[in-house]
Order: structure tokens, then sequence, then C-alpha cells
């Protein structure tokens, strides 16, 4: 079983975000039901900055202010040597395979953020994101909306899945 959720910049950016679209609230009801179902989650630094300087940048301070209170709920794991080496080698086997994830210029948050996951010391962790491509070449991902949430009733699992968001049954 996976014991860690890793959140990558696009379910981050949808859960500080203002909550007027449909999408934005499933995937709040997501972030809700793996905290009730005490799932690890995980916010590596670079997703925070990534995300943070979008926020900034469009001006969104009402959003810098509901991610900084999102992050006191999120375990920080914050960008080390060992991550930024592992993401050196994951960086220089995709060009070597010729599958760059981002131009060779760039930082590439994509195998940070990959690295960080790698490098969590979590026995078993899955990226929650909208970017499956590039990130499930490192490690392993999903779009947010298809990792499952587990609730525990009555001493009996019910596995909500795809993001159901109607409240758990209660199972005699």
């Amino acid at each position: 079983m996976v014991s860690a959720v890793v959140l990558d910049s696009g379910p981050l950016g949808l859960l500080c975000g203002p909550r007027h679209s449909h999408l934005a609230l499933a995937c709040w009801g997501w972030y809700q039901a793996l905290r009730a179902a005490g799932r690890r989650l995980i916010l590596p630094e670079i997703a925070d900055y990534e995300v943070r300087r979008e926020l900034i940048r469009a001006g969104m301070i009402r959003s810098v202010a509901r991610f900084d209170s999102l992050k006191q709920s999120l375990v920080y794991l914050p960008l080390t040597t060992d991550a930024m080496l592992r993401a050196a080698v994951l960086w220089a086997q995709a060009r070597q395979l010729g599958q760059p994830t981002s131009a060779d210029a760039a930082l590439d948050g994509d195998v940070i953020l990959a690295a960080q996951a790698l490098t969590s010391g979590e026995s078993q962790v899955i990226v929650a994101t909208t970017n499956v491509v590039h990130l499930a070449r490192f490690v392993p991902a999903d779009l947010w909306e298809n990792i499952p949430t587990i609730w525990v009733v009555s001493r009996r699992l019910i596995l909500r899945k795809k993001n159901r968001l109607s409240p758990p049954v209660h199972l005699p």
C-alpha cells in the first residue's frame, strides 16, 4: 500500500486557488478524503516554489494565504543535496534516452520533484499530478483524481476512487 502521496504543482494549484470550478471543488474533496483516511500528504519544496511564484506573479494574494494555510496540514519535504544529486542523474538519463522533460537549459522541476519523492524516505510513494507523462518515467505517478482514498468505517474498508464526492457509507 502507498505510504504517502506527494503533491505536484497541478493539484496544489487547484487546492489553493479560487474554488469556483467543479475541478477545484473535486480536488478539495479528494484532499479532505485523503486527510480523513490518515494518508501522509507531502509538499515538496520544488512544488511550493512553482506554485508560490505563479500565485505571486498573478497577484493572487488570497490564494497565497490559502496556500500558507494548506501548507500547515502537509508534511514539508525540503530540497536536500541527495535529492539534487538524484535529480542530476535522472535529468542526464532522460536525455541519454532521448526523452527529456524540458529544454536543456531549463531547471526541470519535474525531475527535481521526482528525485524528492525518491529520496523522501517513504517506503512507497505516489506523486499526485496533472502531468503523468513526465513524472511516471522516474517515479510512481498518477492523475490526482485516480489516486484512491480509503475510508475505514465499522471495521470495513470502502475504496473511494475517481473522486466520488459522496460521503462515506456507514455499514452495519
